[in-house]
């Protein structure tokens, strides 16, 4: 058995990472989630893979969660004539429908969506935000604009609208396709990108029907706007820091992903930091100094996933970037200055029995000599609440529901567990107490922390806590019956 860690690490699968043997290895190293991206690769690649991941999953005996990301709309100029041209800064450009080759003067932006919502002033961002150009006059097919970056601007380069909510749909056709495809297949988690408001997420959620747990990538600056009522519609989140990185200011990233992390945790909603997080490791086997403090903030900060991508997709070094993640991680938990950090920035919010139940039961973690918090969950979100209070003791997440135990994977801290379905409180502590035994969390003569509802098997019912004896013995003799 793995040792715990409370930080899930999240690998891509890609070109370097697709057999059975690489997932497998990736899993040893430290990978706890794996992500389909569906940007990249065809339905039967995805499909081979997500058939490995089972396998492996089988094979070790631990439930794996899948995560699908969906590419979302892609804004992208056309072709030019000769490949591409050289803005300097002062020039006049023009972006319309036109479908003739780009010049020097003017491309194709394909998008009539994007010219209904500009207004003079605003700012367009060709390629990653390396040419900026100011909006001067707009109509409905086209843009006069003057570069206010110089850079060269070349064929199918992407484009990114900052200052305005485009009256786009997060779901394109290929993303509805996807995301059938991803919720027959059986993925757990699927990532919703290019959100802008509340209602993006209900669409996505009214397609998947319960099929998986939708996840909002916060990459727009209109999500950052709306993001209290996109979280309250979402079931997680991922601070998607490339795009934000774009559209906003560099160095209003690092607060923002501060306050997000917050929010998500005093919610009870898992979140996932990615983007460029060991970025050099595509090609080197060590990373920078500067990735490794950024992945060890995000940890600092309280985030439930830190996300590999490339590194892990199509890098040269994909086990090495997980393996560096993972040290990374444990190094940070094991600092005193960790608890400090997290404990100083839980929520004491206190609203329903089941807030109660599992603050008094990270109370009881915090004073006495507990091994584990064992917790019961139909819906997972028992599970959650506990996560939320980043007690300092292991999670066992128990769930009868294979679907369950999957999404919780991504939750901070646990160790989820598979169950039988559970008719009394005793089952449920006789089968926390083998499971704490048989995954190394704890041994005859330690004690955990029981949680549970009554009636069993009805979501949101968190109702009764119990400090059990890991010896069956003992808790055949207290309570016989």
């Amino acid at each position: 058995m793995r040792r715990h860690r409370n930080v899930k690490i999240v690998a891509t699968l890609g070109p370097a990472s697709s057999s059975k043997e690489m997932i497998r290895a990736l899993f040893d190293a430290g990978a706890d989630v794996f992500r389909l991206n569906m940007s990249h690769g065809s339905h039967d690649d995805h499909r081979a893979r997500h058939a490995a991941i089972r396998e492996v999953e089988a094979e070790v005996g631990r439930p794996i969660a899948i995560l699908a990301d969906l590419q979302g709309p892609k804004l992208r100029v056309g072709p030019f004539a000769a490949g591409g041209h050289d803005l300097e800064e002062g020039d006049r450009f023009r972006f319309d429908l036109d479908d003739a080759p780009g010049d020097s003067k003017r491309v194709q932006l394909p998008h009539p969506e994007i010219f209904a919502a500009l207004e003079p002033g605003a700012e367009l961002l060709v390629n990653d935000g390396k040419v900026a150009l100011r909006v001067d006059s707009c109509d409905k097919d086209f843009a006069e604009c003057t570069v206010t970056v110089g850079g060269t601007i070349s064929d199918r380069k992407g484009v990114n609208v900052p200052d305005v909510i485009l009256p786009l749909a997060a779901l394109s056709d290929k993303d509805r396709e996807d995301l059938e495809f991803a919720c027959e297949l059986g993925v757990d988690w699927l990532a919703l990108s290019f959100v802008q408001r509340a209602a993006d997420v209900e669409e996505a959620k009214a397609l998947v029907k319960d099929r998986a747990a939708v996840m909002s990538k916060i990459e727009k600056p209109a999500a950052i706007k709306a993001f209290d009522e996109i979280l309250n519609a979402s079931d997680g989140i991922m601070v998607a820091r490339g795009d934000l990185g774009v559209e906003l200011p560099i160095h209003s990233v690092p607060p923002i992903q501060k306050r997000l992390v917050r929010r998500c945790r005093a919610a009870a909603k898992p979140v996932i930091v990615a983007t460029q997080m060991l970025e050099s490791m595509i090609e080197s086997p060590i990373p920078t100094r500067a990735e490794v403090s950024d992945v060890a903030n995000a940890i600092y900060e309280g985030t439930d996933a830190v996300m590999l991508s490339a590194e892990s997709a199509a890098g040269d070094y994909p086990i090495e970037a997980v393996t560096t993640m993972d040290s990374v991680a444990r190094s940070v938990e094991a600092d005193p200055n960790y608890r400090n950090i997290i404990e100083a920035s839980r929520s004491a919010k206190l609203h329903s029995v089941a807030d109660a139940i599992v603050t008094a039961a990270r109370e009881i973690a915090e004073t006495t000599e507990v091994a584990a918090i064992c917790a019961f969950s139909q819906s997972g979100t028992t599970v959650s609440l506990v996560a939320r209070e980043r007690p300092r003791v292991p999670i066992l997440a128990l769930s009868p529901l294979e679907s369950v135990t999957r999404r919780m994977c991504l939750t901070w801290g646990t160790h989820c567990v598979i169950t039988p379905r559970l008719n009394r409180f005793k089952e449920a502590v006789v089968n926390a107490t083998r499971a704490a035994r048989d995954y190394g969390f704890a041994d005859e003569t330690r004690q955990v922390v029981v949680m549970a509802g009554v009636p069993f098997n009805v979501p949101g019912t968190t109702n009764i806590l119990r400090i059990a004896p890991c010896d069956e013995r003992l808790i055949y003799a207290t309570d016989p019956e």
